[in-house]
Formats: structure tokens, C-alpha cells, sequence
């Protein structure tokens, strides 16, 4: 079964500049902007914003 166009697979990259990733999915209906969500860096340890990547 093929994947929905709508909820696509997204890289969350850390804005605290260590290069830490999370994957995740979005709904692009409910969220077109671009995704931050605030999560745990383990590098900087301390939770920070991680912005989507284009």
C-alpha cells in the first residue's frame, strides 16, 4: 500500500548546532509551515527547538 502524499516523511534538524536529527511525519493539510517542535538534544544535553529541513 503506497504512502499518503499528505503526510509526508520530515528531518527535524537541532537549532543548537550540533547536527542532531529526528524523523518524523507531519500533516502537510494542517501544517504547512514549516515544523518546530521542542525535544531533547542528547549532544547539548538539554531540550531545544528543532526545526524542519527543506
Amino acid at each position: 500500500m503506497a504512502r499518503s502524499t499528505a503526510r509526508p516523511v520530515v528531518r527535524l534538524k537541532s537549532t543548537a548546532g550540533t547536527g542532531v536529527t529526528y524523523v518524523t511525519r507531519k500533516n502537510r493539510l494542517n501544517d504547512p509551515d514549516r515544523l518546530v517542535l521542542r525535544k531533547y538534544d542528547p549532544v547539548a544535553g538539554e531540550h531545544v527547538a528543532f526545526r524542519e529541513e527543506r
